[in-house]
């Protein structure tokens, strides 16, 4: 069973030229580190953003593109096990030493399964945006949600947006559409099936996209997904070394927030096919709030909870929202999404 490695945020922060030496020191006379990716453009992206920070302390990284069994799939990712089919592989060539770490946004990773024995998620990098927004294709004469009308074709990759959307506008047709963030847009200014898509604003940053955003969907439309907008870096557990060094590049904020919504999902069980939202902000007081959703596919029940805890309670947060949830008849909803 792997942990998350326990960072609290009143660790005194090492000073920033401490952190340069030493690990200059350390990892000089090693090879560069080896980055496994997934190969899309938006993981590539990621991969390039902690070569960099880590080369800001003196650390040489190569990048590792690895092509997972999810990336070439254009079914439905349940049929393939959930979300994990874009990390058996970069997990396998992990715990075989191929590469020395991996980075994975973390709203892929899933959260019914622990990752790889004898690993971890070593650092957390800040938060991006988490919300979602509308991308419209070239020539739409629309400029938002509201104003499309009834049968309008919508296309998402997610069970969370799919029922969120009915649940918000039902007389919408929402389609699943599969494929990296690229390759959507692309269909979708050249296909003309679908007036729009539903995707994710730090991912279309990444890849440098955000100009084609139309709409932010504000939360009370689309509560975003577990992990939304964070990127996690895994190691083996065993290799303090790297572990430490990882550990520089941790946010103390992001992994409460992620904390307590990773817990609830796996109090949750969800699978990939199961449409459950969840995000924790801070509150204006300085405690911690967790606003969890569970949703039928077509967004035609859902159950919601919420709660404030304090902030070195992430865990026992997330737990109790799962919990009260699954009071609330998340299970049996859950249930009848599985396929």
């Amino acid at each position: 069973m792997s942990t998350l490695v326990p960072i609290s945020s009143n660790t005194p922060a090492v000073s920033a030229t401490r952190t340069i030496e030493y690990f200059a020191q350390t990892f000089t006379d090693r090879p560069a580190l080896k980055l496994g990716t997934r190969t899309s453009p938006m993981a590539l992206a990621q991969a390039r953003l902690v070569r960099d920070q880590l080369a800001g302390l003196g650390v040489g990284v190569e990048i590792v593109p690895v092509e997972t069994s999810g990336d070439l799939w254009q079914g439905d990712l349940a049929d393939l096990g959930g979300k994990g089919a874009f990390m058996k592989e970069l997990d396998r060539h992990l715990l075989l030493g191929d590469v020395d770490f991996a980075v994975h946004a973390v709203k892929d990773i899933p959260g019914d399964v622990p990752l790889a024995r004898g690993t971890t998620l070593a650092a957390f990098l800040p938060r991006q945006e988490v919300a979602d927004v509308l991308v419209l294709r070239e020539g739409s004469r629309y400029s938002c949600l509201e104003e499309m009308p009834p049968g309008t074709r919508v296309g998402t990759s997610a069970v969370r947006r799919k029922a969120q959307l009915l649940k918000h506008r039902p007389d919408l047709h929402v389609d699943r559409i599969r494929g990296n963030v690229n390759a959507r847009i692309a269909r979708l200014d050249s296909e003309g099936v679908w007036e729009g898509l539903v995707l994710n604003a730090a991912g279309l940053r990444r890849i440098r996209m955000e100009h084609r955003a139309v709409q932010v969907l504000d939360a009370e439309v689309m509560c975003p997904a577990v992990g939304s907008g964070v990127i996690g870096v895994q190691c083996k557990a065993a290799d303090t070394d790297l572990v430490e060094l990882l550990r520089s590049l941790d946010d103390a904020a992001t992994r409460t927030w992620v904390t307590a919504e990773r817990t609830m999902l796996h109090g949750l069980q969800g699978r990939c096919n199961s449409p459950i939202a969840g995000h924790a902000t801070f509150t204006a007081d300085g405690q911690l709030c967790l606003r969890g959703m569970v949703f039928s596919r077509e967004g035609g029940r859902f159950v919601y909870s919420q709660e404030w805890e304090r902030v070195e309670n992430a865990a026992e947060l997330g737990a109790w929202v799962a919990a009260d949830l699954l009071r609330k008849g998340a299970r049996g909803i859950i249930s009848g999404n599985a396929r």
